[in-house]
């Protein structure tokens, strides 16, 4: 049996684009081109039939390292906590208030982008702090 080498992440979301530019931004992901034989993502959304427009987005990591970010449009809202999140890694390696310098900055990038700063979680003598905080449709993450 092989292991696994790839995997995608998959986000349920109500506005995919939204939310899939905004974690470009957090992540330094892109947006794919708009599919072979459209000039722009609202061309082809338009060509679509209206249930169809607008259902899915995607973006990657520029470098390949990363996995794909998959949005995909459903009905419902979020109701409650994400059982699996993301944790940003912008204060590996880094303790006391160096760490805590990087993460309130790069938390004030991420609020200007949409997001929404849940709780600072400070260091415990076992785990560092970090920053809990959601994205743009509610989504829980952390800066770690």
């Amino acid at each position: 049996m092989s292991s696994i080498k790839k995997f995608q992440v998959t986000f349920d979301c109500a506005q995919p684009e939204r939310v899939a530019r905004f974690w470009c931004e957090v992540l330094g992901y892109v947006a794919p081109p708009p599919p072979e034989g459209f000039a722009t993502w609202d061309e082809y959304n338009a060509a679509q039939a209206p249930e169809d427009r607008d259902a899915w987005f995607a973006c990657s990591d520029p470098s390949g390292v990363g996995p794909r970010l998959y949005f995909q449009r459903v009905p419902e809202g979020k109701v409650v906590k994400n059982r699996v999140h993301l944790d940003v890694r912008v204060g590996t390696g880094l303790v006391g208030e160096e760490r805590l310098a990087v993460l309130e900055a790069e938390c004030a990038r991420l609020i200007a982008l949409g997001a929404v700063r849940v709780q600072l979680l400070r260091a415990d003598g076992v785990n560092e702090s970090c920053i809990v905080m959601q994205d743009v449709e509610g989504n829980e993450f952390c800066l770690d």
